[in-house]
């Protein structure tokens, strides 16, 4: 009876602990697929909630990609924590392999009876008939697909940057502070990373794919600038902010999943 009863239990436990790591592996890969499906297609100007003037040369721009970024850290570090390095290392490729299969599907959708209007750039040209603007069949897909292109080869050198980094100064900060510290190795881990995600993807991104908003009569160098700090920032500030839930996040989770050292 004892034996049966533990065995049960031995069960459960482990059916908890592979049920938290679909969700997270889900909500990271989801992120990440809405990241570079969105990615570029728009530019948000969020100067006026952060207090900069109408008139004022900054401009506080994000794509809206990376609004669903700072959960693709928050998801790392947890696995991190719980379930180890190892693990952890595993998720960073399949979103490398994600990454590639979503190029894959785009190229193929728009390559199979493709239109014959396809200009230079990868988009439909759109057709002007009796002074009304035609919208062609077909035309939303090859924006996107040209858009998503654009910031999927540019996030991709990126993201394995970033996300080996993070997972690496994650544990490296966890070995020298004896697991101590849980704030000091999320942000730390984070931040850095994600620093080097906002400057590669934004030089990318302008100087291989030209997908940027820039204004031509204006430096180009200051609005790459203000493109890096403005993603970096609002990086910046969610991964301050996630550092409560991943708190008490990896506290509930421990004694939900009965751990307490990371699963290997």
């Amino acid at each position: 009876m004892f034996l049966n009863q533990k065995l049960k239990i031995d069960r459960e436990i482990k059916y908890r602990r592979e049920f938290v790591f679909l969700v997270l592996i889900g909500l990271f890969l989801g992120s990440l697929t809405m990241l570079n499906i969105l990615g570029l297609t728009r530019f948000i100007d969020l100067s006026k909630y952060i207090g900069i003037p109408y008139n004022s040369s900054f401009r506080f721009s994000v794509a809206v990609g990376v609004l669903a970024y700072p959960i693709t850290f928050l998801c790392t570090d947890f696995i991190s924590e719980i379930y180890g390095r190892r693990r952890a290392n595993q998720v960073v490729w399949v979103g490398l392999i994600l990454n590639i299969w979503v190029l894959f599907i785009l190229w193929i959708g728009g390559s199979l009876n493709a239109p014959e209007n396809i200009q230079i750039d990868g988009t439909l040209a759109i057709e002007i008939q009796d002074d009304k603007v035609l919208i062609p069949n077909g035309y939303v897909f090859y924006q996107i697909r040209n858009s998503t292109f654009a910031a999927t080869f540019a996030s991709m050198l990126a993201y394995i940057l970033a996300q080996f980094l993070d997972v690496r100064i994650f544990h490296y900060l966890k070995k020298l502070t004896g697991g101590k510290h849980l704030w000091l190795r999320n942000n730390a881990s984070t931040l850095s990373s994600q620093l080097i995600d906002s400057i590669v993807v934004i030089l990318i991104t302008y100087y291989f794919t030209k997908s940027l908003p820039i204004n031509q009569g204006d430096n180009v160098t200051k609005q790459l600038i203000y493109f890096i700090l403005s993603s970096y920032f609002f990086k910046f500030f969610f991964s301050i902010l996630d550092t409560i839930p991943f708190y008490y996040g990896v506290r509930f989770l421990r004694k939900y999943l009965k751990i307490e050292d990371e699963i290997e």
